[in-house]
């Protein structure tokens, strides 16, 4: 079954259908697909009707408007959560509603800032950074594939690497992430970035967005060995955007000092702070 077929709920997408509900009402407008677009559902007695034929009961739609952590996905008219344990990393990943595109909660880190922010704004700050995004782009960390969504809008292509397969499971039934499967700019690799990056050619790309998981989960992405790495598959005059954490924090403030070392170290010349994406610009000077 393909993702249009698929519903996909969250809290708040099922709010207006029991406010709808409790008004009396036979049918209404709600988001199938959180928040991207609107269907027609039919309320009846005992359960709500969607396009696909599909229906849901009542208590289960109660019970997910009181779940604001997951998003929901209906299989064979009942509600289940999208939720997956990996195997190969052990650790468990969850699809969780923000006030814009979902995110996905790592071992219990969410994978966005979603503070103030929403995934796509985080996202769009990101890659901001090094705009004019031309020619090829790295992306060492998939996720949910906003960051190669938004980077093949203007790219020629989008390289983009992801660890673990769970995460693209997830990803499969997240409706914001479907043009990470279906834009044919977007070529995906699977494999840890550390290994990865070393069978990629030299000089191989304008611009990297290095955005990892936390230095807890992925300790090496932040090394020296994995920056040398970074250097080589750039271009001469490329950019690197590098993901870091609130700057102005203790632990982002300690973190910084130590990857601004190793950046230069591995022969980044210039390096510029962006606290707005909550990172830095590493230049590649030649």
């Amino acid at each position: 079954m393909s993702i249009n077929d698929l519903i996909i709920l969250s809290h708040s997408t099922v709010a207006p259908i029991l406010s709808a509900r409790s008004a009396g009402a036979t049918t209404v407008e709600a988001s199938l697909d959180l928040g991207l677009t609107t269907d027609a559902v039919i309320l009846q007695p005992d359960r709500v009707v969607f396009p696909n034929g599909g229906w849901l009961a009542w208590d289960q739609l109660a019970a997910i408007i009181e779940d604001d952590q997951h998003c929901f996905v209906v299989e064979d008219n009942a509600a289940q959560r999208i939720q997956r344990f990996s195997e190969q990393l052990n650790r468990f990943y969850s699809l969780m509603p923000t006030d814009g595109p979902p995110t996905v909660l790592i071992a219990g880190f969410s994978m966005h800032r979603i503070k103030g922010t929403d995934p796509r704004r985080d996202t769009l700050a990101k890659v901001r950074t090094l705009a004019p995004l031309r020619g090829r782009v790295l992306d060492t960390s998939t996720g949910l594939g906003y960051t190669a969504i938004e980077a093949a809008k203007t790219a020629e292509q989008v390289v983009t690497i992801e660890l673990d397969p769970t995460t693209l499971m997830i990803a499969r039934l997240n409706p914001w992430s479907q043009a990470l499967f279906d834009n044919p700019k977007i070529q995906q690799l699977v494999g840890d970035s550390f290994d990865v990056i070393q069978e990629l050619a030299d000089h191989a790309f304008a611009r990297v967005i290095h955005d990892p998981p936390t230095f807890s989960l992925a300790g090496q992405l932040y090394s020296g060995a994995f920056y040398q790495q970074l250097f080589r598959v750039l271009k001469p005059r490329g950019r690197l955007f590098h993901y870091i954490g609130n700057l102005e924090s203790k632990t982002g403030h300690g973190l910084l000092r130590g990857v601004v070392r190793r950046l230069k170290e591995s022969g980044f010349e210039r390096i510029v702070r962006r606290p707005e994406a909550f990172g830095l610009v590493a230049y590649k000077e030649r």
